[in-house]
């Protein structure tokens, strides 16, 4: 009798663990849906190589003024176009553009443009990107400003551009790929390239501001923009 008594107790105590173990499909909690990718904040790189026009939506105030003539050049060894001013080609780059789509090469970005090289990790960079805003805004029509993301994750990029509100087109490059073929180890550093694709300067000096932009590119590009 006692026996009996046993099992019947330690019968409820197997089921209860058997339940616990073997639980079908339909027991298991439901997987939870892949958070949506935020939208990019930053232009798409379709329109980068056509040239800037006065008439384009948005036109900024810029004025041409008497920009430096261009001089003839020899094509040096790696294939960039050497001048007597100093001027070179853009290096024979593909990057790909932040919000997706083809890739661009970075010899068809139509001139005049300026084109900024940045992290999200580098603190003058996001000193200056709110100035590069300002400038794409002031100068639409008369030039296009660029971005570079360079060796930043795309989570950090996304967040500089929804908090700073940058909104030009920005191409990616995480091996540095355009530093290595400039030879340039730090960043930031912009590149000031003239309508026929000429790279007239490349900027190292450090965080600029809207004068600083507004002067190099009247110096180098030939147009006056308001600061």
């Amino acid at each position: 009798m006692n026996r009996r008594r046993l099992a019947l107790a330690v019968l409820p105590l197997l089921l209860a663990v058997t339940g616990c173990t073997s639980g079908t499909a339909d027991d298991e909690p439901a997987p939870r849906p892949a958070a949506a990718e935020r939208p990019s904040p930053f232009r798409d790189c379709a329109t980068l190589s056509t040239a800037p026009t006065a008439t384009s939506p948005g036109s900024g105030t810029a004025t041409p003024t008497t920009a430096t003539p261009a001089s003839p050049g020899t094509t040096a060894p790696n294939g960039t176009t050497a001048r007597a001013d100093g001027g070179s080609a853009l290096p024979e780059l593909t990057l790909s553009c932040f919000t997706g789509g083809a890739p661009v090469v970075l010899r068809e970005v139509a001139g005049p443009a300026v084109i900024n090289v940045w992290a999200s990790w580098c603190p003058p960079c996001r000193k200056e990107l709110p100035a590069f805003q300002r400038l794409s805004e002031r100068a639409a029509g008369q030039l296009q400003v660029v971005g570079v993301n360079s060796r930043d994750s795309r989570g950090g990029a996304q967040s500089i551009g929804e908090d700073f509100g940058v909104r030009f087109p920005i191409l990616v490059d995480q091996g540095e790929a355009l530093q290595r073929e400039l030879k340039r180890n730090a960043i930031p550093l912009t590149l000031f390239v003239d309508a026929d694709g000429q790279v007239r300067h490349i900027d190292a000096s450090g965080a600029l501001d809207d004068t600083k932009l507004a002067k190099l590119v009247r110096q180098h590009l030939g147009l006056a923009v308001p600061a």
